[in-house]
């Protein structure tokens, strides 16, 4: 059995780890990989290596740390397809939906690879007389991350090149049940040119967790995942005395409104809410159709994912893989068993689903509700996982008065053709990241990634100038220069510009 070990200091150990638990193959049902589990003490190797590391990692200069960005960018890029097939292997996505999470991660890197630029202070001359003030940004020094499942490349991607390049050392806890890309990504870096101990992987559950979040040696955290653990990793970490940015889960509602293209809208519904089995925290998971469009938009809904093929991520032909365990697939086909119960309309149903040749793996299909309401379960709860619900609302007003009463605050759609409706709309919700008939509204890296509500706690949004914000601290001088015997003109009032 293929073991999975952590990468510590420039190469992989098993360490201290005494624990593993099974990597399965969604595909199949079996499994494919043992991944080691960290302890404290294996956390703590981690972190001193970084502590190490950071000592001659941040004397290291802007320029040198971009020039390897950019190695490492030109390895990720000419290994991506390789790194694609590993996503997929482990959570089950097909591959091109795996390539595309690796371009969005490349994107963070080649924005990290402007650190020069994006580290500049500010200065001011004669703010008083004789006297110049003028502002930089340090390093924090041992930074974490933790990721979740669902993108095991690209979620990491949005920390460790921001961090890695603002001259901090990093440790990431990455997802046990796909642990695979990570180990990849340290050994990327490493042919890059960077230095040991930079960059760190610890593989864990739990207690890994707790480790990172109790750790004194460790500065700051990022966290990507379901809203209960976010909170759980915001609290420990800050009371630990960390900077801490938690994202949690969401509940993504699209807005139809009558006026919109039908069909342009239903074929962006059916993308974003079954693509990657709906395991994305951008996911739309929640359709709002506005009057009269709810039976339109339905029936096409319903046409298109009948015509999905569910199978193999590692088949081309597949449009949507299984989901990442047998757990998950309990628990997802619970959630139809419950809304059938509560009430509404089963429109498609994706139970039951086996694949030929591939009887035994974690397939569920692509299942659509019609007549949600929102004290149904299917549509108060995050799902993660390919269950699209169909809400009606008379009027726009009330789509939003819905969209705002969520506990959610992450991603949100509009499909219209009036600009005013989108301008009224992308003012008044309450969400962090917004689409004008765009249905999942991921920002490009030189934009920053982050919800409102119970989907982010913390101050800090992930990459973009919050992340260089975030893995960075200031520091502000006011100096002056006196002559030889000049007259100090000290005096005990509070200093003024004059």
């Amino acid at each position: 059995m293929r073991k999975i070990e952590h990468w510590i200091g420039g190469s992989e150990t098993t360490g201290s780890s005494t624990r593993t638990a099974p990597v399965w193959d969604p595909a199949t049902g079996r499994q494919q990989a043992e991944v080691v589990l960290a302890e404290p003490a294996d956390v703590d190797a981690a972190v001193q290596a970084g502590r190490k590391a950071f000592e001659e990692w941040r004397e290291v200069s802007v320029v040198r740390r971009a020039r390897i960005m950019f190695a490492f960018r030109d390895l990720v890029a000419r290994h991506s397809d390789e790194l694609a097939r590993l996503v997929s292997a482990e959570h089950g996505k097909v591959v091109s939906d795996a390539l595309g999470e690796v371009t969005r991660g490349l994107e963070v890197v080649e924005f990290a690879c402007g650190i020069p630029h994006l580290l500049k202070g500010e200065f001011s001359e004669q703010v008083s007389t004789d006297v110049d003030s003028y502002s930089f940004r340090q390093p924090l020094g041992v930074v974490a991350g933790i990721t979740p499942f669902n993108f095991p490349a690209m979620v990491p991607m949005w920390m460790h090149p921001v961090a890695i390049a603002t001259g901090n050392t990093f440790v990431l806890k990455p997802s046990e049940r796909d642990p695979s890309a990570s180990t990849f990504i340290a050994q990327l870096y490493a042919d890059a040119g960077l230095p040991d101990g930079v960059y760190n992987v610890v593989h864990g559950d739990k207690v890994a967790v707790d480790a990172i979040l109790d750790h004194p040696e460790i500065a700051a955290v990022s966290f990507v995942g379901s809203t209960p653990i976010a909170r759980y990793v915001y609290e420990r970490g800050t009371a630990a005395g960390k900077r801490v940015q938690a994202l949690g889960g969401a509940k993504n509602h699209a807005v139809v409104l009558p006026d919109a293209d039908l069909d342009f809208a239903a074929e962006h519904l059916v993308a974003a809410g079954y693509g990657s089995a709906g395991q994305r925290c951008m996911a739309i998971s929640a359709v709002v159709a506005v009057g009269d469009a709810g039976d339109r938009l339905v029936e096409k809904v319903k046409a298109l994912t009948e015509n999905l093929r569910v199978g193999p991520g590692s088949d081309a032909s597949s449009d949507m893989g299984p989901v990442v365990t047998q757990e998950a697939r309990t628990r997802i086909s619970g959630y139809v068993d419950r809304g059938v119960e509560a009430g509404a309309t089963l429109v498609v149903d994706g139970r039951g689903l086996s694949v030929d040749g591939h009887e035994d793996g974690f397939y569920v299909g692509p299942c659509l509700f019609d007549h949600v309401t929102p004290d149904m379960d299917v549509y108060t709860d995050e799902i993660f996982g390919p269950v699209l619900v169909v809400l009606r609302a008379a009027t726009a007003d009330e789509a939003i008065d819905l969209v705002n009463s969520s506990p959610y605050g992450n991603g949100t759609a509009i499909f219209t053709s009036s600009g005013q409706a989108a301008r009224v709309f992308q003012r008044r919700v309450s969400v962090g990241m917004i689409g004008v008939n765009v249905p999942i509204p991921v920002p490009m890296a030189f934009y920053s990634f982050g919800g409102w509500k119970s989907s982010l706690f913390g101050d800090r949004h992930v990459h973009g100038t919050e992340g260089v914000s975030f893995y960075t601290q200031a520091k502000v001088v006011t100096s002056r220069w006196p002559q030889p015997q000049e007259a100090s003109g000290a005096h005990l009032g509070f200093p003024t510009a004059h």
